[in-house]
């Protein structure tokens, strides 16, 4: 979910001034956002984990490191604390030694996937190192049934959102049919106003519109109000406990058919986010169904009525700067807005078995358009920027913490390249990213490669043991969208 207005801008910057990165300053003070991330109880990182299809040699990809990432202003500075209060961005040398880690590994091993899994789970419990920028790229070059090397890029959240973050490991790529153009994002539609905006019709029609945008929004924001307060989640099987956050995280992904995503979204004239959210409600369903039925085998539904679950979604409350605003940067040809400019929305699940498999999209669907028609996102980061200059970032961290632990889950959908890209030369076969850090016990991110969807599912195992079996649900509930519309399209056919 995008704003990118013009209004939305113009605050960006007045509120954002200290987190742009601009050629020739050595300092630079940290954002909302930055702080936020670097507390205790909200303390994250950003985990990509990139198969490539060829073995990855650790001397090319620094040299191209040389001439990208390092230039980039966060990429080249070091948190700066003076007696414990963290400070400003200091610009520094770096040397690549100290962030390219090649990890020696036995390539014969009986499960390379199972080491790779635990390899990233024991990265959860290990800080990043302050001393230096806070980010590293670790590489091992061992086969799995995906990919003949794995590259695992962690950066601190501070550094800047998610969004910013991918799109630099993007903006270091280049196609493979193409070696000098950079990776091809396809961009958001812009939905088509109507030309005629004359008439009384057009006035109802706008008045009506503004005043949903209103009651929504501080529906939303009572809500939201509610959630720091007292309103939590209902306790399920996959809600974490006090102290979640500090727990190791099991990150595990499985890839599914874009295009089948696309079908179903043609079919039903909706959008592939719809579809996501479809997925995931469906697959949450299946899963707790299955969870619940443990008690009671006699039973097909199992979910307990009166169900609140609930996902905290971060939105980039700005327009996306692209990356080839990135790699311009890296460059030193151009300044680019950075930093951490996200708002809070919280997205209710319905949790229950459909006779309609379809019924889990149209009623995401519904949630989803009445989210769009509401300004929280935007009230949620201006109230963070207040709360930040007013009463410090500790008092932000504690409001933040409060809404993830007392909601269930994170969720975020990234769109990625359309056609095969290189990291430095190296073909990408899939591409994960995630976040851990914050408390809750399950994340799931969405990022399309190609013609692929990686479902990446992030856990606490103490909470949540079978995360494998979670992803099989996603993917199934996908299956059971598509078989219900080549069967809705078939009982259409032969109908005429």
């Amino acid at each position: 979910m995008d704003l990118g207005r013009r209004e939305i801008e113009e605050i960006d910057e007045e509120l954002g001034r200290n987190d742009k990165a601009e050629e020739g300053q050595d300092e630079v003070g940290l954002s909302p956002g930055s702080l936020l991330f670097l507390e205790p109880g909200t303390n994250c990182c950003i985990i990509a984990v990139i198969g490539c299809k060829t073995n990855i040699d650790p001397g090319i990809v620094k040299e191209g490191l040389k001439q990208t990432l390092v230039h980039h202003p966060r990429f080249s500075s070091k948190l700066q604390v003076i007696n414990g209060v963290k400070r400003k961005w200091i610009k520094t040398e770096v040397d690549l030694d100290n962030h390219v880690i090649v990890q020696q590994v036995d390539t014969q091993m009986e499960s390379p996937s199972q080491f790779i899994e635990d390899y990233i789970s024991n990265l959860t419990t290990i800080p990043v190192d302050s001393s230096k920028p806070l980010w590293e790229l670790r590489i091992l070059n061992l086969k799995t049934p995906e990919a003949e090397a794995v590259a695992i890029l962690r950066i601190h959240h501070s550094i800047g959102d998610g969004m910013s973050l991918i799109s630099s490991l993007f903006a270091c790529c280049r196609k493979s049919s193409d070696p000098g153009a950079l990776p091809t994002i396809p961009m958001q539609k812009q939905t088509d106003r109507p030309r005629n905006r004359r008439g009384v019709l057009w006035l109802l029609l706008s008045v009506w519109s503004v005043l949903r945008l209103i009651l929504n929004t501080l529906v939303d924001i009572l809500l939201f109000m509610a959630t720091i307060l007292f309103m939590k989640d209902t306790k399920t099987p996959l809600k974490g406990l006090s102290g979640v956050e500090h727990n190791p995280k099991r990150i595990v992904h499985q890839t599914v058919s874009l295009d089948d995503i696309k079908l179903v979204k043609n079919a039903m004239a909706v959008t592939v986010n719809d579809v996501i959210l479809g997925v995931m409600q469906a697959g949450l369903s299946r899963y707790l169904n299955r969870k619940y039925g443990k008690v009671d085998k006699s039973k097909s539904n199992n979910l307990p009525g009166n169900f609140r679950l609930r996902a905290t979604v971060l939105v980039n409350i700005r327009q996306a700067i692209g990356i080839q605003a990135i790699a311009d940067m890296m460059k030193k040809k151009s300044k680019a807005k950075w930093g951490n400019k996200l708002g809070f929305i919280c997205f209710p699940f319905t949790i229950a078995l459909r006779l309609d498999p379809l019924d889990y999209i149209r009623q995401a669907k519904t949630i989803a358009d009445r989210k769009k028609l509401s300004l929280l996102a935007l009230c949620t980061y201006l109230i963070n920027n207040c709360v930040v200059k007013l009463f410090g970032s500790k008092v932000s961290s504690c409001l933040a913490y409060r809404i993830f632990f007392n909601t269930t889950m994170s969720i975020s959908n990234v769109v990625g390249p359309v056609e095969e890209i290189s990291f430095f030369g190296h073909p990408i076969a899939f591409i994960a990213p995630t976040v851990y850090g914050h408390p809750q016990a399950l994340t799931v991110h969405f990022q399309s490669y190609i013609n692929k969807m990686s479902i990446v599912v992030t856990v606490d195992p103490n909470v949540i043991p079978d995360p494998h079996l979670l992803c099989d649900d996603f993917s199934e509930s996908l299956k059971l969208f598509k078989d219900a519309i080549i069967l809705n399209n078939s009982v259409i056919a032969n109908s005429n």
